[in-house]
């Protein structure tokens, strides 16, 4: 399956010096990334890679991610627009090789094929993680909620306590 933000590297291009690749998502490709993320919107996506090789001659690829997106706020059910900017480092491994490390601070491994890696399928998953799973929308409150003392869940116990 080829995603929707298809940026294709061949491995052999990363000299010794490394190679800076940067992802713009166009117009068509931010409406299908809305549409998998299940977002109103995503207005603007650009990540900067650095790809290198380190002494172990791992695939490294440091990225700094930008996008501007329309979120809906868990509070109020409103679309507002949010931010989001993100440094990371992936660690680029051939297709079935990803390890079973479940180490949170560890850098995310990311499958390739056929001596090629997809910086846009990267990108992709960088958004996705850097997303607020809870956005709210900067001025939003929750709804003060008033309980009489019938609806209480303690209330029938508290009349049974004072008929003691």
């Amino acid at each position: 399956m080829t995603s929707e933000l298809h940026r294709p590297v061949l491995i052999d291009r990363i000299g010794p010096g490394g190679l800076d690749v940067v992802v713009e998502a166009g117009e068509a490709e931010r409406i299908a990334l809305a549409r998998r993320m299940d977002l109103p919107a995503v207005l603007a996506l650009s990540c900067a890679f650095h790809l290198e090789r380190d002494a172990a001659q791992r695939l490294i690829g440091r990225g700094h991610l930008r996008a501007e997106v329309m979120q809906t706020c868990v509070v109020s059910l409103e679309d507002f627009p949010a931010a989001v900017e993100e440094r990371f480092t992936v660690v680029f491994v051939p297709a079935g090789e990803e390890s079973e490390n479940d180490d949170p601070e560890a850098p995310d491994e990311i499958g390739y094929e056929d001596g090629v890696l997809d910086v846009g399928e990267a990108t992709a998953e960088q958004l996705a993680l850097a997303l607020d799973p809870y956005p709210r929308a900067p001025n939003a409150v929750l709804p003060e909620v008033e309980e009489s003392a019938e609806e209480h869940r303690f209330a029938a116990l508290a009349a049974w306590k004072r008929r003691q």
